[in-house]
């Protein structure tokens, strides 16, 4: 993940947000390259932003709303992952010419909103979602 990636998908997720977001952009390995939060979110949206970023770095699936679904019925499962992981909508892996280079975490809507605002900043900064 560039920085300038980062910058371009965090920049998309600010100017396109209805309302106040939390945004973190990851590298492969879930460790933070860029964040930022709007003016007037919540604080708790930071934490499930990175959060969000970090499992979509690091699971097997794409997203965490793939994950979520992947483990739904499986509490043993859902128990055994990293204690970081979530299972919100609003993170997905980031692929550049195939291969996973980091993952964005968007909170502070509604986790279809979440996603759709991290989808939509991914595309626009030339990348693509798993």
């Amino acid at each position: 993940m560039k920085l300038e990636q980062a910058f371009s998908i965090v920049r998309s997720v600010v100017d396109e947000a209805p309302g106040p977001v939390s945004v973190f952009v990851a590298d492969d390995h879930g460790e933070i390259v860029l964040a930022a939060t709007m003016d007037g979110a919540a604080p708790d949206t930071r934490l499930n932003a990175q959060r969000k970023a970090y499992t979509a770095a690091r699971s097997d699936q794409t997203s965490t709303g793939a994950l979520a679904d992947k483990v739904r019925d499986d509490p043993v499962e859902r128990a055994s992952f990293d204690p970081m992981f979530t299972f919100f909508r609003g993170g997905l892996a980031i692929f550049e010419s195939g291969r996973r280079v980091g993952a964005v975490g968007v909170s502070g809507l509604p986790g279809e909103d979440d996603e759709a605002l991290a989808r939509k900043a991914i595309e626009s900064a030339g990348l693509a979602v798993g």
